[in-house]
């Protein structure tokens, strides 16, 4: 049993990461174990839960792992919480393209039974917020607004017609934020600026945002709503996926500002498999870990961080001699964009034939790939559903082995024991990636 809440909103932009950082902040300064989640795909928001809550942001995406693990995934994250904190993405019925609500808020809500308070940016509204709070209440049946947060109010008078409107509609004011109580969190071309790149700040904003909430919502009144959530019947998850390889080899997984995106099942797994799990950060290591055997790198924000990369010259050998020596590599997106020859003109470790560079143009969605070749991470014929996000092309777009296909694309490189394209995978919706992965490594 674990008092659980739902943080969403009518679409992006009305304060769902303000509101859910805020509140894990300040209910943490009260000595309240909290646990933190995100819905969707999304890395950065996350690492804001995390530095909130002391513990780790999770991911609960039914796309990519399968509705049947939303509850056992949250049930694991959830250990030892008195109180998680679940953050929703874009709409509260907002789901994959084209699959209706499939992958939405809603969508989590219901499967971990939990209320919903509802973000509202009040902007230019007066009475006919009671409408869209009406409308959001009625529209899905078996998800449950218990309240409301009124966001960016613009004075006293104002916050009094916004009461009385969602009283109207018999809908709980919980909290009201003022316009001039934003705190401002920096942004640029995929969102908000990672907590690892700006930790000094971040934690600042993290000790500001507690306050703020503290002061503008019912933190006791909040917490009603959670403990008000039924028992939830769910195993908790477990990374074991398979008997641990004998010797455990050492996996290094990419860190730091240049590679801040990753889930936290992954290195779970890694380690239910066998392995060693150790972390380079390319903007400071010059080396592999010592023995290192395999390497993981995901997604991040290289294209920043170019020069830096392209500087250590040291480690960009190591990954190439670890390639040469038949090392398994698997990287995803940033983790394909430093493997290329050059990013934006400057040389990375040059063990794919291809160059990358930055586009104005935004690739975003999900993916039902097929595996194209036999790879350290799947055999031919493996099916994945992950998720592309990025401003950058890569040229030659796939190598003479493709990595993954779907519907009439192809994507990414196999080459010896190198696995690279741009799909982001979330490793619990498919634990024997792991395992194939940490398998290979008995050379």
């Amino acid at each position: 049993m674990v008092a659980r809440i739902v943080i969403a909103a009518p679409a992006s932009g009305h304060g769902k990461t303000t509101v859910a950082t805020g509140l894990l902040a300040a209910f943490a300064a009260r000595g309240v174990a909290v646990a933190p989640f995100k819905v969707g795909p999304d890395y950065i928001d996350p690492g804001y839960h995390a530095l909130a809550a002391g513990r780790p942001g999770r991911n609960l995406d039914p796309v990519l792992v399968g509705e049947e693990l939303i509850a056992p995934l949250f049930a694991h994250g959830a250990a030892g919480a008195g109180l998680a904190i679940i953050e929703g993405v874009m709409g509260l019925y907002d789901g994959r393209t084209g699959a209706g609500e499939h992958g939405s808020t809603a969508h989590v809500a219901r499967l971990l039974d939990a209320p919903v308070v509802l973000v509202v940016d009040a902007t230019a509204q007066a009475r006919s917020v009671a409408a869209l709070v009406h409308g959001f209440r009625s529209f899905g049946p078996g998800v449950r607004i218990a309240g409301v947060i009124l966001n960016r109010v613009g004075s006293d008078r104002h916050e009094q017609i916004l009461r009385d409107a969602c009283a109207e509609v018999g809908t709980p004011v919980l909290g009201v934020l003022r316009r001039h109580d934003a705190v401002a969190a920096p942004s640029r071309h995929l969102g908000l600026v990672p907590v690892v790149e700006r930790s000094a700040e971040a934690t600042a904003s993290v000790a500001a945002l507690a306050e703020l909430i503290a002061a503008s919502v019912d933190l006791d009144a909040v917490h009603a709503v959670a403990r008000s959530a039924p028992g939830l019947t769910a195993t908790p998850w477990t990374p074991s996926v398979a008997p641990p390889a004998p010797v455990a080899p050492v996996v290094a997984v990419a860190g730091g500002p240049a590679f801040s995106f990753g889930y936290a099942e992954t290195v779970e797994l890694l380690t239910a498999a066998g392995a060693q799990v150790s972390t380079v950060d390319p903007l400071r290591d010059e080396s592999l870990p010592p023995g290192t055997r395999a390497l993981v790198v995901g997604g991040g924000f290289p294209e920043v961080y170019a020069e830096q990369l392209s500087a250590n010259t040291p480690l960009r050998d190591a990954v190439a001699a670890l390639a040469g020596s038949g090392g398994a590599i698997a990287a995803e997106c940033a983790g394909l964009l430093w493997l290329c020859r050059t990013l934006d003109g400057r040389p990375m470790c040059g063990i794919l034939d291809a160059d990358a560079a930055m586009t104005p143009r935004l690739t975003l969605g999900y993916r039902d790939a097929v595996a194209v070749a036999d790879s350290v991470l799947a055999p031919a014929g493996t099916r994945v559903t992950g998720h592309e996000f990025h401003r950058t092309q890569v040229t030659p777009a796939v190598g003479a082995s493709p990595a993954w296909a779907w519907r009439e694309a192809r994507d990414g490189f196999v080459a010896g024991g190198v696995h690279a394209s741009y799909l982001h995978l979330h490793w619990a919706g498919s634990p024997q990636l792991a395992y194939r992965l940490v398998a290979s490594c008995a050379w």
